[in-house]
């Protein structure tokens, strides 16, 4: 007896940034040089807690999505690299004010400022970065650059206040979730790549097109962490698991389970999100919860939804290695684990 042997076909790859790091390489050296030069200040504590956040690792997404939109709209110059400084200064002075406002411990798998220098501190080193980054907006001289830029800030901090509005309010929709991430993460990721078309002298359309990969990346993006928070051990997140849990965060996987559970099931999240039941057995429950329903599943679902969009929004470029690279970041942002 004899058969035919069929090789196994190898599993397709899991996506990676590793091509838009290759892409953008150059760009962020010196982004990162810029970075480093305008966090300096003769108030030693300044660059200090500014360097314990930005030289604590991180993706540095936000930038290099500048870099990489310049590269897609083939622009040859280098206005980009001190707005994409301006744009991760924007997005680290949110990250140090978020921490005091949630009293983070940890970030990137190390204490966060406010912990090591305290919050008023660290508040005010935020406000010295966001300082930073209208500095390097008007040098560029663009006074629409300066408009997508200074509108992001004001949407990013209108969506936190959303945030802490809705903070322990158990009756938050999906559609008001949604409404916040677009604000609080999603209007970065946008302005970010926009900018690049508008330094390249781009058309209204194609910065249009840029404006909407950055955005749908930017949810996909927060979705998924979102979902890792109920997903993950701290190990992986570089955050305590549950700390959504705790601050009583009306998050997607939550509204979710809350909108599927029985009434008994409702009630635990009731108390819980209103701060009644916070211990580890608390989150325990949460997390079988959450399992039950396999809200989290449905979680990164929707955020593959949106890469998929943000993936098709550049389609009106053409292809080459800065359209593939942009488009596996899309899918990098659904699949990674932290």
């Amino acid at each position: 007896m004899s058969a035919d042997i069929i090789p196994l076909r190898a599993a397709a790859p899991q996506p990676s940034l590793a091509p838009l790091l290759s892409l953008t390489a150059s760009g962020m050296n010196s982004v990162n040089a810029i970075i480093l030069d305008r966090m300096q200040s003769e108030i030693p504590l300044i660059p200090t807690l500014a360097g314990h956040l930005i030289a604590g690792g991180g993706k540095r997404m936000r930038p290099m999505l500048t870099i990489a939109g310049a590269a897609l709209c083939d622009y040859q110059g280098a206005r980009h690299h001190k707005l994409a400084a301006a744009v991760e200064f924007i997005h680290t002075a949110t990250l140090l004010h978020d921490d005091v406002v949630d009293g983070s411990e940890l970030r990137r798998g190390k204490q966060t400022a406010n912990i090591v220098y305290g919050n008023p501190a660290t508040v005010l080193v935020g406000d010295f970065l966001f300082t930073r980054a209208f500095e390097l907006m008007v040098e560029d001289g663009s006074l629409k650059v300066l408009k997508i830029l200074s509108k992001a800030s004001s949407v990013i901090a209108e969506g936190e206040v959303d945030q802490l509005t809705a903070q322990r309010r158990v009756e938050t929709s999906e559609e008001h979730y949604l409404s916040i991430i677009g604000a609080k993460t999603a209007a970065l990721f946008a302005a970010a790549t926009r900018i690049a078309a508008v330094v390249a002298e781009r058309s209204e359309a194609e910065e249009a097109a840029l404006d909407a990969y950055g955005r749908n990346l930017g949810i996909a993006f927060q979705l998924v962490d979102d979902a890792i928070d109920y997903d993950s051990d701290a190990a992986e997140m570089g955050k305590g698991q549950g700390d959504d849990f705790r601050d009583g965060k009306m998050t997607l996987p939550v509204i979710l389970a809350y909108a599927r559970g029985t009434s008994e099931e409702r009630q635990f999240w009731q108390e819980a999100i209103a701060g009644f039941r916070t211990e580890d057995e608390d989150l325990a429950q949460a997390v079988a919860l959450i399992a039950k329903y396999d809200t989290v599943s449905a979680t990164r679902d929707r955020a593959r939804h949106y890469a998929q969009r943000a993936i098709d929004a550049i389609a009106v470029f053409p292809a080459g290695p800065a359209r593939s690279a942009m488009a596996e970041a899309a899918e990098f942002a659904v699949a990674r684990r932290y």
